[in-house]
């Protein structure tokens, strides 16, 4: 929770049913129930389209309870309590599982591929090479970007087989490699040992600075999380790129396996592109009719979050102090996950914010963990269970109260899956969409928009794709009220 002093008081937005009084006490078969339900009451930031959370909706207690009990478990009550479109809040069994920051890692031989079916084939299908990831076993074999792959152990690959040989089989074996034209695939002599190990997956997958003319661009290719376990790496890239004097900042996303955040590591990612904006806001908040007016009589900074200028109280931030950012959102069906939206819409006040790729989806929303307890913290939660809620409870907006429910038009579209006869190098010109991106930055012009899938190939799998997180949302830390 932020660091504000608790006030003790009766809060006029939480309903007479936000606890119980002395002389009532809740069935014991219905405390979870009733925690959910008064939880959800109290902070659901659609608590006014729900009838049966309605403030009015009981007279007493036993109204409630009798209400209750008409649910076979706490589940399916939260479920019935929320709009349809809701596929962000959350009922956890046990809270110790929740918002645990870990560094990545996998079992893996650093492979990361597609596979499409082979043209004029009906069984067939063929692997191609999207990238190599560093450090890894892959990454010291004769393999790169770009490459194709049609048997494995000598076993041809199908759509029936591929994900069993790839996947789900052996740690270790060989891959047959083919040479392909777009319409015929040629097996070759060439054969790639690989095997899977015990895998870390560095904090940036590729730095890079590019020269073009009197532009001095860093080119950051990320594809972690956003969580806290890696801001302090991230901060040290762009400390390097601080030193090697950038003019301009790709962040290429394409690989990203998304997922949720906390509003301070998007905070701490703004001011690394920026940081000339110290103190100034960089996002609000807006949460339910009943909440809002309370935080904005009790403690209105606290729906606001600022540039901050330090990671932590010895770690102060490397902003590029940056006019322009260029995120590449480009990949199979991804639109941007809520991290990187907050992060545009947020930016979007002070700097120019160039986006490649696709549509975003319009995540504008955030969450809090809430604990059974009188101000829905964790140290004074009733310990009798372990169940915690983690439902939408706010809007984000930036400086100028603006929010992207409708998500956002990209600068540039992109298709959406590369063209795998022409992937290019990743970091350098011959990556078609890095040199469109370079292009664009250094003439302003967009460029056509391609040709998607001319040969029609069919797309069956991208390992990334099954890498990729549900997307939670943004979670903030608040300081609520107490409720006794």
């Amino acid at each position: 929770m932020r660091s504000f002093l608790k006030i003790i008081y009766l809060s006029i937005f939480i309903t007479i049913f936000a606890s119980c009084s002395k002389e009532y006490e809740v069935p014991q078969d219905l405390v979870v129930h009733d925690f959910v339900w008064k939880g959800l009451n109290a902070y659901y930031l659609y608590q006014h389209e729900i009838t049966d959370l309605a403030d009015t909706r009981f007279n007493s207690d036993q109204q409630l309870n009798t209400y209750l009990s008409t649910f076979p478990d706490y589940n399916s009550l939260f479920s019935s309590l929320l709009i349809s479109s809701d596929v962000k809040s959350s009922l956890t069994e046990d809270y110790n599982t929740i918002h645990t920051s870990e560094l990545r890692t996998a079992f893996a031989n650093g492979l990361e591929f597609g596979i499409i079916a082979e043209p004029n084939n009906t069984e067939n299908v063929l692997g191609y090479v999207t990238h190599i990831l560093p450090n890894s076993d892959a990454a010291n074999k004769n393999i790169t970007r770009g490459e194709f792959f049609h048997a494995v152990e000598g076993i041809q690959l199908t759509k029936t087989n591929y994900l069993d040989l790839l996947v789900n089989g052996s740690d270790n074996f060989t891959l047959q490699m083919a040479s392909f034209n777009g319409t015929a695939s040629i097996p070759n002599a060439k054969i790639v040992p690989l095997e899977k190990q015990n895998y870390y997956y560095t904090p940036t997958f590729l730095e890079k600075i590019i020269t073009k003319g009197s532009d001095k661009i860093g080119y950051v290719a990320y594809n972690n999380d956003f969580s806290s376990s890696y801001m302090n790496d991230l901060n040290n890239t762009f400390l390097s790129l601080k030193n090697q004097n950038v003019t301009e900042l790709i962040i290429d996303l394409r690989y990203n396996i998304g997922g949720g955040s906390f509003v301070k590591s998007i905070s701490q990612i703004a001011a690394m592109i920026s940081g000339q904006f110290t103190d100034e806001v960089l996002i609000k908040e807006e949460w339910n009719s009943k909440a809002q007016p309370w935080f904005l009589a009790n403690q209105p900074d606290s729906l606001l979050t600022k540039f901050p200028d330090n990671l932590n109280a010895t770690t102060p931030i490397n902003g590029l102090n940056l006019k322009d950012v260029y995120i590449i959102l480009n990949g199979t069906n991804f639109s941007g996950s809520s991290a990187v939206e907050l992060l545009i819409n947020s930016l979007k006040p002070y700097i120019n914010v160039h986006i490649i790729g696709n549509k975003t989806a319009g995540n504008n929303t955030g969450s809090i963990s809430l604990y059974h307890s009188i101000d829905y913290d964790f140290p004074l939660r009733n310990t009798t269970h372990t169940v915690a809620l983690q439902p939408i409870v706010l809007s984000f907006l930036n400086k100028n109260d603006q929010t992207y429910s409708n998500g956002f038009e990209p600068n540039i579209i992109l298709c959406q899956n590369e063209d795998l006869l022409n992937l290019g190098v990743l970091g350098e010109a011959s990556d078609p969409i890095l040199n469109r991106v370079l292009t664009y930055i250094s003439t302003g012009s967009s460029g056509a928009n391609s040709i998607c899938n001319p040969s029609n190939f069919e797309y069956l799998f991208n390992s990334i794709s099954r890498q990729r997180e549900i997307d939670k949302g943004i979670f903030i830390n608040q300081n609520l009220p107490n409720t006794l």
